[in-house]
């Protein structure tokens, strides 16, 4: 049984590397997961002036991730957190429908910087604790994928093998995580 995966991608950049990054896993593991990437680019900012009658790219975008069995969140770091587009779609996940709360999810996060991504995880996970989010995250599984320009080659394959590494640990466990919370 392969686990259906809406991989929320954090960046609006159209040569995102942590969109490089999930099209790369959804490759690899596409005999264990069914990993579709879910774009926040649609996404009408938040309001709560409109949030019981919400546009229509707020609801194309709840709906994904209803419909999906598990989240994965791609984060990049703006500014030492998340990016201003991410946070927005997250709030508009914490309103009528709570489609978050209970979902088995992961993180992942890349940059060209050494950290990859370490405050914005941070934070993110920090906003993920809102008792109107509160997906069940994967425990002690942190990625962080520094350098992330050095690590794929022209056909955005990862060519570092200690990251290809400690990704298909992260994923097992994921699986392992998924099957005990399900």
């Amino acid at each position: 049984m392969s686990i259906k995966v809406a991989a929320i991608i954090g960046s609006n950049r159209k040569e995102s590397y942590n969109r490089k990054l999930v099209e790369y896993m959804k490759k690899r593991y596409a005999d264990k997961l069914v990993i579709e990437l879910v774009s926040i680019n649609e996404v009408e900012m938040f309001n709560a002036d409109i949030e019981n009658d919400p546009p229509q790219g707020a609801i194309e975008f709840k709906k994904n991730v209803r419909n999906a069995d598990a989240v994965l969140f791609a984060v990049p770091e703006y500014n030492f957190s998340i990016p201003g587009a991410l946070k927005n779609a997250i709030d508009w996940l914490s309103r009528s429908g709570n489609d978050l709360v209970g979902k088995p999810t992961f993180i992942i996060g890349s940059s060209m910087g050494v950290l990859g991504s370490v405050r914005a995880q941070m934070h993110l996970r920090e906003i993920l604790s809102n008792p109107n989010l509160q997906p069940q995250l994967l425990p002690g599984n942190e990625v962080y994928v520094g350098a992330i320009h050095t690590k794929l080659n022209e056909q955005n394959e990862v060519t570092d093998q200690a990251t290809i590494d400690f990704l298909d640990k992260v994923v097992n466990n994921f699986i392992e995580f998924y099957n005990k919370v399900k």
